[in-house]
């Protein structure tokens, strides 16, 4: 809860829907800062005479943005579940946890993200972890909607 300005978790049923959306805000924009975070980068890498590398740097960029379209996208998806009357709890604390690690997730990944300006040692390896972290939250998104949609 203290990650997020406003966030009040899913535990009271009324603010089930507005906490869902801050969190999948929080999540956009923090991605969204990470892209800028590459754009800085590719520009050292240019600056570096290190173009070779630029096109990675790109799919990265549309990883990222092919997770905040999912992320952003599946808002009104879930609408229907916030609106049940009768929801598990068990279930509804496994979202909430999993929900928090998945911003622990995309925090580090952020971090990451900013600190590849200060190396210019070995591009390609710099961005291997990067698109590992973000497969890694990738994967963390499509285990949550599992669990939304009781297929886990």
């Amino acid at each position: 809860m203290q990650w997020i300005p406003g966030f009040r978790g899913y535990l009271k049923k009324e603010n089930r829907r507005e906490s869902d959306t801050l969190q999948r805000d929080w999540l956009s924009d923090r991605l969204q800062r990470s892209k800028r975070g590459l754009d800085d980068y590719a520009r050292v890498l240019a600056d570096a005479s290190a173009i070779d590398t630029l096109p990675e740097v790109d799919r990265l960029r549309g990883q990222l943005d092919k997770l905040m379209g999912r992320i952003r996208g599946a808002m009104q998806g879930y609408s229907g579940f916030f609106d049940l009357v009768d929801i598990d709890q068990s279930v509804l604390d496994r979202v909430y946890e999993y929900d928090v690690s998945l911003m622990e997730q995309v925090a580090r990944l952020a971090d990451d993200v900013d600190q590849l300006g200060s190396r210019q040692d070995d591009a390609a390896a710099d961005l291997g972890p990067i698109r590992g972290q973000i497969r890694s939250a990738e994967e963390a998104w499509d285990h949550r909607e599992d669990i939304l949609k009781g297929l886990e």
